[in-house]
């Protein structure tokens, strides 16, 4: 019996959203290695160039358009009044109030070019932009004697392509719009000078850097007898000496006791029940299905496995409800293929109270998570 990978997915994306709440604060919340199938675009979101300095006014200038950097406490207003253009225009055009007080380092777009500004689509050794000089392929009019050899020009530095443009809409988050572009989000975010949550705003613009390119990893060989040499055994300049070896019918040595109690950890001491009476009908495997599916039938009483907090309530993109249960030792539990829900979230729960039923898919999704990390919740169950 399959399980419905949306429903998966949105598991996932549910356990993004706690990356916030983690007691360490540790947590990645990218989720593209969790998931089978295209979520996993890490190879491919090679780290981006850096972002080109801001001349003295903010402004970094692309050939494709302008942005201006916001200082420490600045507002839309101020950086229109910096740059002489309009308040309204450019809080309108970046889905912002004209008074809305900006962070240090947040990226405004602007709506019209401003003069003055040289172009941010070079960067020199130091990340600053470069300035393109005009007569730099003019003929010279240097009055040196015929003949005299032209001084040498430095090449100039390669030009970084010059970044998309993105309006968020309304569900979008940093790591949904990162996977779309192909991105790493750690990028977005400092190409963005987005906050510490990494909340984004409908209507915000956002620039989408050029991702970098990964050179594929290729093996060295070396030709026949260029290697490496053997060295050579110890029998060639002497003989081996004599070793009393057992016969291999012999008796192993006794193991020595293992005290199970003294080792015994928070997450070996936690022990989880069945979530609902049913026989396992998907296995766990790492990297591919990171729960078990267990049989239920639609209606049938789904219960915490262990004592803790509902740490969220979401629904798939199929509406069916997905809880996420927060245990001791930084374990939580994922229920999915729910067709109802009976708690709340913040909820305090006992060991086997109800969470609610199961839907009608037959098949009720169990995770066990430290962080990102799943583990086989069969190791956990008793």
């Amino acid at each position: 019996m399959s399980v419905n990978l949306r429903r998966l997915a949105a598991t996932g994306a549910v356990l993004g959203l706690l990356a916030s709440c983690g007691p360490n604060g540790g947590f990645d919340p990218d989720l593209r290695g969790w998931m089978p199938g295209n979520l996993a675009t890490d190879d491919a979101a090679a780290a981006a160039p850096p972002r080109p300095e801001p001349d003295q006014r903010g402004v970094i200038t692309f050939a494709n358009g302008q942005v201006v950097v916001a200082r420490a406490g600045d507002t839309p207003a101020a950086i229109a009044a910096r740059l002489g253009l309009g308040a309204a225009e450019l809080a309108r055009h970046n889905a912002l109030m004209p008074d809305t007080v900006l962070e240090a380092g947040a990226v405004l777009v602007l709506p019209s070019r401003v003069a003055g500004a040289p172009q941010g689509g070079a960067v020199g050794a130091a990340g600053a932009a470069a300035v393109t000089d005009p007569f730099a392929n003019q003929p010279s009019r240097s009055t040196a004697p015929t003949g005299t050899p032209p001084a040498a020009t430095p090449a100039p530095a390669s030009p970084a392509a010059s970044p998309r443009e993105h309006v968020v809409t309304a569900g979008e988050t940093a790591w949904s719009v990162a996977r779309r572009y192909n991105v790493t989000v750690q990028d977005l975010a400092a190409w963005n000078g987005l906050p510490a949550d990494m909340g984004l705003r409908v209507g915000q613009r956002l620039l989408i850097p050029q991702p970098g390119q990964q050179r594929p990893a290729t093996a060295a060989t070396t030709r026949p007898g260029q290697g490496s040499q053997t060295p050579p055994p110890p029998s060639a300049s002497a003989p081996l000496p004599d070793e009393a070896t057992a016969p291999a019918a012999s008796p192993g040595p006794a193991a020595p006791a293992a005290d199970l109690g003294a080792t015994r950890t928070a997450a070996t001491a936690s022990r989880f029940q069945m979530p609902v009476s049913g026989s396992i009908v998907r296995l766990y495997e790492k990297g591919r299905n990171d729960g078990i599916g267990i049989a239920a039938s639609a209606g049938a009483t789904v219960n915490a496995a262990g004592a803790g907090t509902v740490a969220a309530i979401t629904r798939d993109t199929s509406g069916t409800p997905i809880v996420v249960v927060r245990h001791e030792g930084d374990l939580m539990t994922v229920y999915a293929g729910l067709g109802d829900v009976s708690v709340a979230r913040g909820d305090s729960l006992s060991a086997g109270q109800a969470l609610g039923q199961a839907g009608q898919s037959g098949v009720v999704h169990f995770e066990v998570r430290r962080g990102f990390e799943s583990l086989n919740p069969e190791s956990f169950l008793n």
